[in-house]
């Protein structure tokens, strides 16, 4: 990966698995490694020759992004109020990882 490449952090498990069907709209296809839950890799490359993904625990996407080892990152709502970081923002809501509430 060269430091012109774009880096976008994203998180494991549900938001991811809703995630891959809105990367693959926008043409962001990665390697096969990223979709293997047991491989242990940080960073994947993509088909683009210029973007890669950090595949990280959803409460260290904000962490990446806010000290510049991601460029953006997709994560909920509820990570960047709990970090509170300054230079953060939303650009859009992608409607995934909405949250479920069960009562019994």
């Amino acid at each position: 990966m060269s430091s012109q490449d774009l880096v976008i952090a994203v998180p494991k498990g549900r938001i991811q698995e809703e995630l891959v069907p809105l990367l693959d709209k926008v043409g962001i296809h990665p390697e096969r490694a990223f979709f293997d839950d047991a491989e242990r890799q940080l960073q994947f490359s993509c088909k683009e020759k210029n973007i890669s993904l950090i595949r990280v625990r959803s409460f260290d996407v904000a962490t990446f992004v806010a000290f510049g080892a991601a460029h953006l990152g997709i994560c909920g709502s509820d990570v960047l109020m709990e970090f509170d970081y300054g230079d953060l923002y939303t650009p859009l809501d992608l409607g995934i990882g909405r949250c479920r509430l069960c009562v019994a």
